[in-house]
């Protein structure tokens, strides 16, 4: 596996997610501007950002989609449910905090204004119905689907513990509660530290 990377940015999320999966990989960091724009690293992934994972010539690009690729290529990780039930929990999950919550963090962190009547238009509709509606679905729960960790819990962790650190979530006590079952993990604790030398490394500290 090869991992297209920049350690400040939301590939960070997919470093947890390979830590998770505990199998061989390269990183290949790539620097804002030209590298991340240059016509070589545009045939991987023409948007010119990163996270991109090649995997037997496979080219995943977007986190979320990367965190269910992987899961989905090694099962014997237990990082996707098995059963139908818990997997429509953590499909819906997994793409509403990459979708929905994810669009509404960004229009209020830009200070996008959506007039009431138009909030139909939007799939998050206003952010506090969805952050209310998140809030809900982790009440009184260790995991967001299932009775164990997955990949969807990556994703929806990271999203939480980002949202508190950076103040772009509301101190919610089910987004606390959540994230501090979560983020002593191993696996984070090891693309943390890993993403901390990539950075020094770099330049970026």
């Amino acid at each position: 596996m090869v991992f297209y990377t920049n350690p400040h940015s939301r590939s960070q999320i997919v470093a947890w997610m390979l830590e998770e999966i505990a199998e061989p990989y390269e990183t290949k960091p790539l620097q804002y501007g030209e590298e991340m724009k240059h016509p070589s690293y545009l045939k991987i992934n023409p948007m010119g950002k990163v996270p991109t994972l090649i995997h037997d010539d496979n080219i995943v690009t977007e986190c979320a989609a990367i965190c269910a690729y992987l899961a989905n290529v090694y099962p014997e990780k237990k990082l996707m449910p098995k059963n139908m039930k818990e997997q429509a929990e953590y499909f819906r999950w997994l793409f509403f905090a990459s979708g929905p919550l994810e669009l509404a963090i960004s229009f209020k962190n830009l200070k996008v204004e959506i007039p009431k009547d138009k909030e139909r238009m939007l799939g998050f509709g206003n952010f506090d119905q969805t952050v209310d509606c998140l809030a809900t679905a982790l009440r009184g729960q260790k995991f967001i689907a299932g009775d164990h960790f997955t990949a969807a819990d990556v994703y929806v962790a990271s999203q939480i513990g980002w949202g508190l650190e950076f103040g772009t979530l509301p101190k919610k006590s089910e987004f606390v509660e959540y994230w501090d079952q979560h983020k002593e993990r191993p696996a984070l604790l090891s693309a943390q530290k890993k993403g901390s030398g990539l950075a020094k490394k770099m330049g970026l500290e």
